[in-house]
């Protein structure tokens, strides 16, 4: 079983509007050729259906888009629309992301299933740590994906690798 954890593009520092809370700011022009880079790699290394969890911040949203975009266009199924999760913003809870990961595994028969989670720091390194059971925490570059290898029966997985958009090829 493979889980990808994504942190979301660069982002404006700016939010939509002066009086906008911190979940409308959107991705600057690199954010958005972070999150096709991205995509793009994701498509090449997978060929499993890809289930997407995603937060509900702007910026997270407009990477996902970007991403799925990038997947369909390479033929790669989603095994639905992805599905907008209110604990997985920056300051998220990593135990009940751990425990929604594991019922989604555990109702699904596929073993080959594969999750690609769209968050933020720290939440994201936060994330790892608890799914690897490890007290190493890698930090993200904007845009960049973790690969986990994860059996869902002992409910842990192992860190593969941290891929950041600088390390992939155009």
């Amino acid at each position: 079983m493979q889980i990808f954890i994504m942190r979301h593009g660069e982002a404006s520092n700016q939010c939509i509007t002066s009086n906008s809370s911190d979940a409308l700011r959107p991705l600057t022009a690199l954010g958005a050729s972070e999150a096709r880079k991205m995509g793009q790699w994701l498509a090449s290394i997978q060929t499993n259906t890809i289930e997407i969890l995603v937060s509900p911040y702007l910026r997270a949203q407009q990477t996902c888009g970007h991403v799925v975009n990038m997947l369909t266009e390479n033929g790669l199924s989603l095994a639905n629309e992805p599905t907008s999760l209110d604990f997985i913003t920056p300051a998220g809870n990593i135990q009940q992301t751990h425990d929604f990961i594991d019922g989604l595994l555990a109702q699904s028969a596929d073993d080959k299933k594969v999750i690609l989670l769209v968050s933020h720091m720290p939440f994201v390194s936060y994330l790892v740590a608890q799914l690897t059971q490890s007290q190493n925490m890698p930090i993200f570059a904007t845009g960049a994906i973790a690969q986990i290898n994860y059996d869902s029966n002992a409910m842990q997985g192992q860190l593969v690798g941290l891929v950041s958009p600088e390390k992939v090829s155009s």
